[in-house]
């Protein structure tokens, strides 16, 4: 049983991997973000742009199961391992605090623009960061070595 679900997780965080890098691959900003929704009306952009953060968000909990999956593996003492998932979590629920603020900050620069500014401005924000933090996550762990 323990085997079938070092399998799973590992079958999964290959996926995840997978998705992640080829959303990925295509944005690197907000700037590609805004770019690759450029072509549709302000409300069209909007619609999206909440696809593409809908996306990221997908793409960002696929990282961290992945994450939490390759520590589950490392090939180190039970106690570091706990102690870096407990980082992990923390560290994760950092993120969204931050990525809350940082996007209600970023939406706070379009000042009064009208219509739909304002969201597409956050939407474009959080899409960013949590592919960011996606990546961040992928590359943390990457390198570590598995029992």
């Amino acid at each position: 049983m323990r085997a079938l679900n070092a399998l799973v997780l590992c079958v999964v965080s290959i996926i995840a991997q997978v998705a992640a890098n080829a959303a990925e691959s295509q944005v690197s900003n907000e700037h590609e973000l805004l770019e690759m929704c450029s072509t549709y009306s302000q409300a069209g952009m909007r619609d999206c742009l909440a696809d593409k953060a809908d996306d990221s968000q997908q793409v960002l909990q696929a990282a961290e199961k992945a994450a939490a999956g390759a520590l589950a593996r490392w090939d180190e003492d039970r106690k570091y391992q706990d102690e870096a998932a407990k980082k992990l979590a923390a560290s994760n629920q950092e993120f969204a605090r931050y990525r809350t603020a940082q996007c209600a900050f970023s939406m706070s620069l379009i000042g009064g623009g009208a219509g739909n500014s304002r969201e597409i401005g956050r939407l474009r924000c959080v899409a960013a960061l949590n592919y960011h933090r996606a990546s961040q996550l992928r590359d943390a762990v990457a390198d570590l070595p598995f029992k």
